[in-house]
């Protein structure tokens, strides 16, 4: 274990401690397709993207909260997902990554089992290369080794591994005057910038599939006029502190005297920008034990972060102590077929602002976001509830498929959303009367219609409008225009649902 301190405090570096940063390859330098970010399968991304869901009563969601969401069949809906048969079509272009993406991280100890890496028109994802049974026990689908990562501990003092930061290095005293608790970003960048700016690093490799500046989502590169496509100034105007943050750290760390060791390291505001937003977007947190000692570390994962995001994972990962390996496992409980994606859940209980904000994705069918209503309408939640077989406390709603003749193809993650945004009233003691029910689903209604009318634009004008322009304008661009349709389907979608809620009160 080397120690070094400072006056403001103390850097570590140990044998296994953690500090992983982002991955930042120069503006350009990416092989893969133009679309790098995180987002929904089936819709845009790289590497770490969102997929389609369908979530039953037998698979509860991780994080720190449960769900579950009926299945739903994909379609464009104007919202980014897409459609059966471009669903199909997609799989079909499909190609698996060159050797050299497998033989770089296969010298080092990586090792993939039973799936393969696959690069298509929406960036890149895991995929079965067989067909898996059902299991009843997880299942080891790839083993990353500690050394392939970039990882650094949540808390002073602050450990890395592996100890690639050279004793002296100014990095040292950029790190230690961070703010513990608010700035991991720069923490991570800082680490990534360090290891693409050495020779023989493995992230000098790893980086040549990774979007470029270019190429990526992330909300920080983004332009005002891209800002403005979100036609949400309360989102725009947090991704411009961000970014104003972003740049006096890097104005202030980086003057025009830096030595050149550091210097060349992020030469302009963009570079520490894109460093920033890729550790945003492909950050993990983890409670690690190497020895006798447990902590809580932030990493960058290479292979493990080009699994795509979705609502009902088929896969988690998991920490090896004897041999400091991360394993990504499938999950047990589920039948695989080949070609199926490989998926994590990044987190749950976010609205889309978050997955906007960090990865520079939504979806429509987002069970978890929210729309702020002010009046003083609200319905029975258990009639609600009732309404469309969904059981469960309100952070473990799921669609209870057992209690329905037929399966209710019109239930989704929306209607999920919408059963917790809601406003709701509950009493045991109290019968809801049908008649009130029915005046404050149209007061709802009405509400949510005026959400829609607050927009400068209608959802068939983003259709069209996306149509025609998506191939002409940037990644961040097309993912501004893909959020707004996304918020306008979910608030279309809970104005059908209350219509069909006030059909099916129970008289």
């Amino acid at each position: 274990m080397t120690s070094v301190a400072t006056a403001a405090a103390s850097v570590v570096a140990v044998p296994f401690g953690a500090a992983r940063g982002l991955e930042c390859p120069r503006a350009g330098s990416s092989r893969l397709s133009p679309f790098h970010g995180r987002a929904l399968s089936c819709s845009v991304g790289y590497g770490r993207i969102a997929t389609g869901f369908s979530l039953f009563e037998s698979q509860s969601m991780r994080g720190n909260c449960s769900s579950s969401v009926v299945k739903a069949a994909a379609q464009w809906n104007a919202t980014g997902t897409l459609t059966s048969r471009q669903k199909s079509k997609e799989n079909d272009e499909l190609e698996v990554m060159e050797p050299e993406f497998y033989r770089m991280g296969y010298i080092r100890h990586f090792r993939a089992y039973g799936v393969e890496f696959k690069e298509g028109p929406m960036g890149v994802g895991v995929y079965a290369a067989k067909d898996i049974p059902t299991l009843n026990k997880a299942r080891v689908i790839m083993e990353i080794p500690a050394e392939l990562m970039i990882t650094i501990s949540q808390k002073l003092p602050w450990l890395f591994y592996p100890d690639f930061l050279p004793i002296g290095h100014p990095l040292f005293e950029i790190i230690n005057a961070t703010d513990p608790e608010t700035d991991w970003d720069f923490r991570l960048a800082c680490l990534l910038l360090l290891a693409l700016d050495q020779d023989e690093n493995f992230w000098q490799l790893y980086s040549d599939y990774l979007p470029g500046n270019e190429d990526s989502t992330s909300l920080l590169l983004a332009t005002e006029e891209e800002l403005q496509e979100l036609h949400n100034e309360e989102l725009a105007e947090t991704i411009r502190v961000q970014k104003k943050r972003v740049i006096d750290a890097w104005t202030s760390n980086w003057p025009s005297d830096s030595v050149l060791k550091l210097k060349r390291l992020a030469r302009d505001a963009d570079q520490f920008l894109w460093a920033v937003g890729v550790a945003w977007s492909r950050k993990f947190n983890m409670s690690v034990t190497i020895g006798a000692k447990t902590q809580e570390v932030n990493m960058l994962i290479p292979y493990a972060d080009m699994l795509n995001h979705s609502f009902q994972p088929t896969c988690s990962m998991r920490w090896r102590r004897r041999d400091r390996m991360l394993e990504v496992v499938m999950n047990a409980g589920q039948t695989i077929k080949q070609g199926d994606e490989m998926t994590l859940n990044y987190f749950d209980c976010k609205p889309n602002d978050t997955y906007m904000q960090l990865y520079g994705f939504s979806s429509a069918q987002n069970p978890w976001d929210v729309v702020k209503f002010s009046g003083n309408a609200k319905i029975h939640l258990d009639s609600f509830l009732s309404a469309f077989n969904l059981a469960g406390m309100l952070d473990e709603l799921y669609y209870n498929v057992e209690a329905a003749d037929v399966p209710d193809t019109f239930v989704d993650g929306a209607v999920i959303a919408a059963a917790r945004t809601l406003p709701t009233w509950s009493d045991g003691d109290l019968p809801f009367l049908p008649s009130h029910e029915i005046k404050a689903a149209r007061a709802l209604q009405v509400e949510c219609q005026q959400h829609l009318d607050q927009f400068p634009t209608t959802l068939e004008d983003d259709r069209r409008l996306y149509e025609s322009q998506s191939e002409k304008r940037s990644p961040r661009w097309q993912a501004a225009v893909r959020y707004r349709m996304d918020r306008k389907v979910f608030l279309r979608k809970i104005i059908k649902t209350l219509d069909l809620y006030m059909q099916r009160i129970l008289y």
